[in-house]
């Protein structure tokens, strides 16, 4: 099997490395459990507080990170588990706003130094790649939203069906 039939199981890997490191790195600094995912969230939150206090929905959350409304959906049923953020019914009954608590402020700037090394340091793994993989991840995010994996698979089982179809053609006219 070649490595490109593997991409999708190596962009996993290289995540799951960096998600261990970091959840290492927070231990280390006394926030045991903290997950990699939370940071963006609280980070957006804390701005949101600076700005207006009046918290942000699952959906509103979802955009701002660039996941889907169902992984927010988890990483706050998580921070709300562990306490680091509230839920409360918005203006629209179908709509819940999410705040920080006291416990996320008080880790905030441990966060702050954290995101702000974790970002000089991806500068530098990058500097140390061949290519960056930031500008590389970038491409393949552009060539995907202009021809979206699936019509790319339709593409290929066409061609490969036509490809099917004239040889067999050939072996009839044999």
């Amino acid at each position: 099997m070649e490595s490109v039939d593997l991409i999708g199981t190596r962009l996993k890997q290289v995540q799951d490395l960096l998600d261990q490191g970091l959840a290492e790195v927070y231990t280390d600094l006394g926030l045991p459990g903290f997950r990699p995912r939370y940071a963006p969230v609280l980070k957006i939150l804390d701005d949101d507080f600076l700005d207006d206090g009046g918290g942000r929905s699952i959906r509103e959350l979802a955009l701002s990170v660039g996941v889907t409304h169902s992984a927010m959906s988890q990483t706050v049923a998580q921070l709300l588990h562990d306490k680091l953020v509230t839920s409360t019914q918005g203006s629209d009954a179908r709509k819940r706003l999410i705040r920080l608590t006291p416990a996320a402020r008080k880790i905030l700037p441990v966060l702050d130094t954290e995101l702000r090394l974790t970002a000089v340091l991806a500068r530098e793994l990058e500097a140390e790649m061949t290519r960056p993989l930031s500008k590389a991840l970038d491409e393949v995010l552009q060539l995907l939203a202009a021809r979206p994996y699936r019509e790319r698979v339709r593409a290929a089982r066409l061609l490969a069906q036509q490809d099917s179809a004239q040889r067999s053609e050939a072996a009839q006219d044999s």
